[in-house]
């Protein structure tokens, strides 16, 4: 009897595999795995993340090169924010794209450049898009309104004025 199998079998595959990769990477960032970098991402990896600081991360502003620079810019993260957790909310994948909508949750309890921890809860709900060959993230672009994550912070005007003391004490610290 001949195999009745869907024309779509093939693509529910690939869809499931890229599911699989993307729910890894997340893993990685919620387990603070390191050592899945180079199981993860590709060497020529490319994140695109409002948050990226050209001063401490290899790549220009807003970007995010390599998978030391991936490595540096969680370190970061979760360094500035030692409670950072994603939580996908919703995904999509096709052909070489994952695409999910997360919730970010974050405590700054550690310094952030010269910015002191404001001990701030911040949640932001964001975008993610994966570009994904042969099971190996090749570029990741994330969308948030940075915004909410600054006035979440206190640092909006007028906030910012109740921040400036410490600020001013940070930058200091940093110059001697």
């Amino acid at each position: 009897m001949p195999s009745q199998e869907s024309p779509n079998a093939g693509r529910v595959q690939a869809e499931t595999e890229l599911e699989v990769v993307a729910s890894a990477y997340v893993k990685m960032w919620n387990d603070r795995d390191y050592a899945a970098i180079p199981r993860l991402v590709s060497e020529s990896f490319v994140m695109y993340d409002p948050a990226a600081s050209a001063a401490e991360i290899p790549g220009p502003k807003g970007e995010v090169h390599g998978r030391d620079g991936l490595r540096q810019f969680m370190e970061l993260l979760t360094t500035s924010f030692s409670d950072f957790e994603i939580t996908v909310l919703e995904m999509l994948t096709g052909e070489d794209v994952a695409m999910y909508e997360v919730q970010l949750t974050m405590t700054h309890d550690g310094p952030l450049g010269a910015l002191p921890p404001t001990g701030r809860q911040v949640q932001l709900r964001g975008v993610s898009i994966l570009r994904i060959d042969a099971g190996i993230i090749t570029e990741h672009r994330f969308h948030t309104n940075m915004t909410e994550a600054t006035e979440q912070l206190g640092l909006t005007f007028p906030q910012i004025l109740g921040q400036l003391p410490k600020l001013v004490v940070g930058k200091a610290r940093r110059a001697l």
